[in-house]
């Protein structure tokens, strides 16, 4: 008898302390983004972090950069047939790729971090935790965290490549070059993105 019920004491013991002790971990990875960016998806060179498949279609259709990818077929074919995350994946790697060309930089660096924020607000109130300052900026890369910062409803490829640029800079040479040196760079890979 005293067996039968301290093994029913330890099943029903057991769940709860699992429950107890997970619950911090997924409260915390809840929280990890600081703000509503919950979700994430991976491309070879990104990780684009996200608040919802609403803001990624609307980032989808404001990237308008798939090179090599125009033919007879697609133009026929029905728009929005491979979906959001696989599209908004190949434009995100061919652009990166493609600042990595224009900057004569090519090879494996680290992945850049790109959160896009719903709204001018959301991006501002991100800035604001970081800088402890108001906004003043349309988009961001922050290189001791190698992060993009977008509102999905103020961007376009060239944008994009502007800061994926100053990714990829700091992190292929070997001493990241002074601010203006970069800046004159990243805007260098915006202009020539359709060269």
């Amino acid at each position: 008898m005293p067996l039968k019920k301290h093994l029913k004491e330890l099943f029903f013991i057991f769940p709860m302390i699992t429950i107890f002790l997970l619950a911090p971990v997924v409260e915390a990875q809840g929280q990890s983004s600081g703000s509503a960016l919950g979700q994430s998806i991976e491309t070879k060179h990104a990780t684009i972090r996200y608040g919802s498949l609403k803001d990624l279609k609307k980032l989808d259709g404001k990237l308008d950069y798939s090179p090599g990818e125009w033919s007879l077929g697609k133009l026929f074919s029905a728009s929005g047939s491979t979906g959001p995350i696989a599209s908004v994946k190949k434009k995100v790697d061919a652009l990166f790729e493609r600042a990595q060309e224009i900057l004569g930089m090519r090879g494996k660096v680290k992945k850049v971090i790109i959160n896009i924020h719903t709204n001018q607000k959301q991006l501002h109130d991100a800035y604001y935790r970081i800088a402890r300052r108001q906004c003043r900026i349309r988009a961001w890369y922050i290189f001791r965290t190698n992060t993009i910062y977008i509102n999905v409803n103020d961007v376009h490829e060239g944008m994009l490549a502007h800061e994926m640029a100053h990714s990829i800079i700091d992190h292929y040479l070997m001493v990241p070059p002074p601010r203006t040196t970069a800046e004159i760079l990243a805007r260098y890979v915006d202009a020539h993105l359709y060269d």
